[in-house]
């Protein structure tokens, strides 16, 4: 599960201990604790912290409190814009100047790796390089492979990148990670109110796709977030933020519910995360029309399969291999 909070110290909270207990009762073994650094637009340098930025001490409790529950934690990086009256979002950030791409990778580098010492010393178990910066991951891999491998130099666990759904074929140095990382928002049905069967034909031209895709990488595959929100027509663009459509907790249900009857059984599939869960425990319920599952029927369907037993193939780290 995602888990999430766009404040300081939203994850320190007896709240937040509360939410993370909760999660842990349906059956949630891995959680992505997520943590978010800004800059002003898609062609600043500039990265930074902001008043919305979990504070250190924040972070280091949510770790350990998921620790102390039996979970293990991915610590996942999202660097967000701030200004997106041009439309623009991470994935279109990108330079025309050498000089500008320097800048930013040099700030890119603090961000992460202030981090990465703080997943050592914590043991962290996994660390989500990035989410979704598309234009950078495609047109600079040699300094992705450089950040990676710096991360490797400072970081004993597993490494992770969050490709968006419709660009991670894009990426070339899946080769460098343990895990090819897929944001998986692909669209599922047209229609405003598809019954089950419909949502679970919709992942018929997706699937082929991604397992032919996985036998060429020859890499586990994880979902670092999935998810559609609890209204009419949400299957058709899951990753849409603002519900403009009639409330429908049944579609978020039959989708929680579709995901995991493709995915479950295949030898491939590491796990996936979904989008998102609060710190506070009393979040969602049944008049949400926001992403989390909480308090909503969708809950129920996790509670469900959590508890199933999955089967997976072993792969070589690609740390051993290096």
């Amino acid at each position: 599960m995602g888990y999430v909070t766009w404040s300081k110290d939203g994850y320190l909270t007896d709240y937040s201990d509360k939410s993370l207990a909760a999660l842990r009762k349906i059956g949630v073994n891995w959680v992505s604790v997520v943590v978010t650094w800004y800059q002003a637009d898609a062609w600043s340098t500039d990265i930074h912290r902001s008043e919305n930025t979990p504070s250190d001490e924040s972070l280091i409790h949510v770790i350990r409190k998921a620790h102390e529950l039996g979970m293990k934690v991915m610590l996942k990086m999202h660097l967000d814009i701030i200004d997106k009256s041009d439309g623009s979002w991470r994935g279109e950030i990108g330079f025309r100047k050498e000089d500008a791409w320097a800048e930013w990778f040099r700030g890119y580098n603090r961000y992460i790796m202030h981090y990465v010492s703080m997943a050592e010393k914590e043991k962290v178990e996994m660390v989500c390089v990035g989410t979704e910066l598309s234009t950078t991951a495609t047109v600079k891999e040699l300094l992705w492979r450089e950040l990676i491998k710096k991360t490797r130099d400072n970081y004993s666990g597993l490494l992770t990148y969050a490709a968006h759904w419709d660009r991670y074929m894009d990426i070339r140095f899946w080769d460098a990670v343990d895990y090819v990382g897929i944001n998986a928002y692909f669209p599922l049905s047209q229609k405003m109110t598809p019954i089950p069967e419909e949502l679970d034909s919709g992942w018929s031209k997706w699937l082929p796709e991604i397992e032919e895709f996985q036998k060429r990488v020859d890499k586990p595959i994880i979902f670092p977030e999935i998810g559609c929100r609890p209204t009419d027509g949400s299957s058709m663009c899951p990753w849409e933020h603002m519900p403009k459509e009639k409330l429908n907790l049944e579609l978020q249900k039959d989708y929680y519910e579709s995901v995991l009857k493709t995915f479950w059984e295949k030898e491939w599939f590491y796990g996936l995360y979904w989008w998102y869960w609060g710190t506070n425990v009393r979040m969602g319920g049944k008049h949400n029309r926001g992403f989390t599952p909480q308090n909503k029927p969708a809950e129920e369907v996790l509670k469900k399969w959590y508890h199933k037993p999955a089967v997976r193939k072993q792969f070589e780290k690609a740390a051993d291999k290096a």
